[in-house]
């Protein structure tokens, strides 16, 4: 919702999302038109998600653009997007001409998703979809069974995940990124650090049953991602990076210093 709100209405010229709006169901997409349309919120409730998405919103641009930047620059044959929900990156990024994307998400999900996408033009050379349900399904045998091919450079991308997942099962994750990761991959991770702010935020989140199970200092990241094969390249916090947008971006992003991307690389020769 907040990519859809946001296309052509910021103030930050390098970001668009002409695929949001169309991924949306449809009660979503109502309240996307009634924001944009600039209809006034009915009551606390209304006047509240009101607030929140004009502030989230803010906080989507900055984040999208910081990891689209990313992954324009590995320039990878292929992309392995973990949890990828509703993200559009497939349909909306050129420079994936020549990259097959794998999206990996929960079957019900790709179901509903698979029905939107049917409207829009793919801009990656392929799209395979990964259907896995972690209570059951194996993450290293999906990817091979969706045509992941080891040999190849891979950029991988976890966003909007790793806080709601224990640090086992993070961990679990990795070792098959670093089982399938060639030379020359990149790893780019949407996390927590500890923060003031996870404490206001955590028992919102919980009510509406994601709970927040990891966070993560620097350090501890930096040490977390060597242990599987990759190097830090930068680690940044979102008021950081929203404060080389625009004024209004940064804005929005100076209470996030909870969250950071950081982008990590196996190196062409491994020792």
């Amino acid at each position: 919702m907040g990519r859809a709100v946001a296309h052509g209405m910021t103030t930050e010229s390098r970001f668009a999302d002409p695929t949001a709006f169309a991924l949306l169901p449809d009660d979503a997409r109502a309240r996307v038109e009634r924001f944009r349309a600039g209809a006034a919120p009915k009551g606390i409730r209304g006047r509240l998600e009101h607030t929140y998405l004009e502030r989230h919103t803010k906080v989507m641009v900055a984040r999208t653009v910081a990891i689209d930047d990313a992954v324009r620059e590995a320039s990878s044959p292929q992309l392995v997007i973990l949890g990828a929900g509703l993200d559009g990156r497939a349909w909306r990024m050129p420079e994936l001409s020549e990259t097959t994307v794998f999206e990996v998400d929960h079957p019900d999900t790709q179901r509903e998703k698979r029905e939107r996408v049917a409207a829009l033009t793919r801009a990656a050379r392929d799209v395979r979809f990964a259907s896995v349900d972690f209570t059951r399904d194996n993450l290293d045998d999906a990817l091979a069974a969706a045509g992941h091919d080891p040999i190849l450079a891979t950029t991988w991308l976890w966003e909007g995940v790793v806080m709601y997942l224990t640090p086992a099962d993070i961990e679990a994750t990795l070792a098959i990124i670093d089982h399938r990761s060639a030379a020359g991959s990149r790893l780019i991770v949407a996390y927590h650090c500890p923060a003031f702010m996870l404490r206001l935020i955590r028992p919102v989140v919980r009510r509406l049953g994601e709970p927040l199970r990891s966070s993560f200092t620097t350090d501890k990241m930096r040490t977390l991602l060597a242990q599987y094969g990759f190097g830090v390249v930068w680690d940044v916090d979102l008021p950081t990076i929203g404060g080389a947008m625009s004024a209004e971006i940064a804005q929005a992003t100076r209470r996030w210093k909870h969250l950071r991307i950081v982008t990590a690389d196996r190196p062409a020769r491994r020792s």
